[in-house]
């Protein structure tokens, strides 16, 4: 567990590089509004992960998953935020298979790389 309530905050250069992406350019954001968006997100991630963790219990689970997790989003009402996370969710596992199975193929190929000597 955290040891101070300030250990809880997502990274102020994650949450700046976020919002920066998808401001248009020429439009600045004051360190005030970053501080402030960070606290908003790292207060919503542990809403959503609190409600997660009570679906998680319900059902008597002790592991939460991307499943739970949506579930808790519905459940908080933000259904709006339910499709397009689950598509990046798709996206996210697809990609996790893709890079599994490229490092499969890359071993496979270091396994089969014959020795020959020179007599």
């Amino acid at each position: 567990m955290a040891e101070k309530l300030e250990d809880l905050n997502l990274p102020l250069t994650v949450v700046t590089r976020i919002v920066k992406e998808v401001l248009p350019d020429g439009v600045a954001i004051s360190k005030e509004a970053r501080t402030g968006l960070a606290k908003a997100a790292s207060v919503f991630v542990l809403y959503v992960s609190s409600a997660a963790t009570n679906i998680v219990k319900s059902n008597k689970k002790k592991t939460m998953t991307g499943q739970d997790v949506l579930e808790a989003i519905k459940d908080i009402e933000f259904d709006r935020f339910v499709e397009p996370l689950s598509e990046a969710f798709e996206q996210y596992k697809a990609h996790m298979i893709a890079k599994k199975s490229l490092a499969g193929k890359k071993k496979e190929e270091t396994d089969e790389i014959e020795i020959i000597e020179d007599d």
